[in-house]
């Protein structure tokens, strides 16, 4: 099958958990014998178009203007992305016939659609969040109504609609009006080999971030949704039971300012964006990871982590709490309840054996459930009901255009 991938970030360019998990795709499904090509924002460095790990890459120059983080800059921002990405689509469709186009998220819209029009194939959308979801169903400015306008047009152009989770799939069908029989749950993948960590390079990451306590961690995006400002607020409860704890946070965000301001003396520190080795050693190196969320469609760090041998404490919220078992695969806890995270953290914590046998069980899982080879075959399986269902489309359209011919034409025909 050959499928056309659209997706603002696509690496070496990695903003969030999107561009991991477009790339995790991509490749395996070329593995699994699929042509696919990707076409994502130019990043400075990268070549305009090469294949990388079998996958056909086509990246887009940005065209004016350039975001600045606003939510109206945002706005226009996309929509000349969106020009951009259209016309890198077409150059590259010139000698490929595809089969299906998949577009992630809202920020390639636009472009899905035109596309789909014009390569008359049909369209299928991954929704991994929705705007009213990011800002717990408040939508305060035109920008943000904007947005899940589009996200609902989006949802409305697909065939089929790709979830990551049961929680989301209820979310669009109450948000968007989508058929129960378009939206289909495929979960994120994880690619377990990949985020095990060395143990020179955890032993490295602890000699680094730890102190003479436990070492706690989180990752991921800094803005308000992904709810650090609780975590912040749970420290001083698990410094008094758990002396000399320290906290890290690694990642990047316009939420950053108020979170270091929060920090104080805490112990806490910020290490930035990490990539590569050095997220899996920190990840590896901790006493626990922490996710402790407002608003989660999935929640795929809290895998990779539990894939890294690390026991995970994750608030109960959307996706994260259809993928960790309380007191099976890991802890759970309240969302935007500081104490509940403490106790939950602190009870990982205080006992090592809990803590290893919550690990050990949440990295079999991640084996058993959330292989990328699993995702990626489900995948396929979507993009068959697609096209099957808009052959349908095809055959109802060519039906009624032949009853609605004159019967002179009709006859010679």
């Amino acid at each position: 099958m050959k499928i056309l991938m659209l997706s603002w970030e696509y690496p070496p360019l990695l903003v969030g958990g999107l561009g991991r998990h477009v790339h995790a795709l991509a490749t395996t499904l070329v593995a699994a014998g699929h042509d696919v090509t990707v076409v994502t924002r130019h990043t400075p460095g990268a070549l305009t178009e090469e294949y990388t790990e079998g996958v056909r890459v086509v990246r887009a120059p940005d065209d004016p203007p350039t975001a600045t983080g606003a939510d109206d800059d945002m706005l226009g921002w996309a929509m000349a992305f969106n020009h951009t990405l259209t016309r890198a689509a077409l150059r590259a469709s010139r000698t490929e016939r595809y089969d299906v186009v998949h577009a992630h998220d809202w920020l390639v819209a636009h472009a899905a659609v035109t596309l789909r029009d014009h390569l008359d194939v049909p369209l299928v959308a991954t929704v991994h969040a929705t705007e009213s979801g990011r800002h717990q169903g408040w939508l305060p400015a035109p920008a943000n109504r904007a947005i899940d306008g589009i996200e609902r047009w989006l949802c409305a152009e697909a065939v089929r609609v790709i979830v990551c989770s049961a929680y989301m799939k209820r979310e669009v069908i109450r948000l968007f009006d989508v058929p129960p029989s378009r939206a289909e749950v495929v979960f994120n993948g994880v690619d377990a080999l990949r985020w095990r960590a060395r143990p020179r390079a955890v032993e490295a990451a602890r000699a680094r971030y730890a102190g003479d306590g436990p070492l706690i961690s989180f990752a991921g995006r800094l803005v308000y949704e992904k709810g650090v400002q609780h975590l912040m607020a749970a420290v001083p409860m698990l410094r008094e039971r758990h002396p000399g704890l320290r906290v890290v946070i690694a990642g990047d965000g316009p939420y950053r300012k108020d979170l270091e301001d929060l920090a104080g003396s805490l112990g806490v520190s910020f290490a930035g964006f990490l990539g590569g080795h050095e997220l899996t050693a920190l990840m590896g190196a901790s006493d626990c990871y922490v996710v402790p969320s407002i608003y989660e469609p999935f929640g795929m760090v809290a895998l990779e982590a539990a894939a890294a041998g690390t026991p995970v404490a994750v608030a109960g919220t959307g996706g994260l709490a259809e993928i960790v078992e309380h007191g099976v695969t890991g802890v759970t806890f309240a969302p935007g309840d500081p104490a509940a995270l403490a106790e939950a953290v602190g009870a990982v914590l205080a006992d090592r054996d809990y803590a290893r046998s919550l690990a050990l069980r949440a990295r079999s899982r991640v084996r058993e459930d959330f292989s990328w080879q699993t995702i990626a075959g489900q995948t396929v399986a979507v993009y068959d009901q697609a096209r099957a269902a808009d052959s349908r489309r095809v055959a109802r359209e060519a039906e009624s255009l032949l009853n609605h011919v004159p019967a002179t034409r009709h006859a010679t025909a």
